[in-house]
């Protein structure tokens, strides 16, 4: 079960200068995922961090546009926040993209000189991402956009 939200994931945010975050989001369950979206958006607006927004169809597709964009002549993201939601239907195709986005996600972490940011719901209904999008869980896009900005400057500093 969940626990109503990371408290200290907001605690000591760090102030950064000059920051870029990629959010690629799906278009799939966009009804949760916009919501999970303004989480992260509100939270770096409040920290005067610019962002873009790039959206996929799927959550399978979040792999293939960070490293897109990251081998693209675009302006270098600092950091990338994934958002989507899967939930778990009658078939086994929930555990093969839960799989696939979590597997992508973990390897582009691996390879990549900036962090990417898991900010994928992975549930059994709707009602438990309503709950994690805004509800009495919190929203799990405020708590991935604070990450970012933690991760940002972290990267920052081991690159010193």
């Amino acid at each position: 079960m969940a626990s109503k939200g990371n408290k200290i994931v907001s605690k000591g945010i760090p102030q950064l200068k000059d920051a870029f975050v990629v959010i690629v989001k799906t278009e799939w369950n966009s009804h949760i995922v916009d919501k999970l979206e303004k989480g992260v958006t509100d939270v770096l607006k409040k920290n005067k961090i610019d962002f873009k927004t790039i959206i996929v169809p799927g959550a399978v597709e979040i792999p293939f546009a960070v490293k897109a964009y990251s081998e693209s002549a675009l302006p270098e993201a600092d950091a990338f926040i994934t958002l989507g939601t899967v939930i778990r239907g009658g078939t086994p195709h929930f555990d093969y993209v839960c799989k696939s986005v979590t597997d992508g996600i973990l390897s582009l972490n691996l390879t990549l000189d900036m962090p990417v940011i898991f900010g994928v719901l992975t549930v059994d209904n709707e009602d438990q991402a309503l709950e994690r999008a805004g509800g009495h869980h919190g929203n799990k896009g405020e708590e991935a956009a604070n990450t970012a900005i933690k991760m940002i400057a972290l990267n920052r500093k081991l690159k010193k």
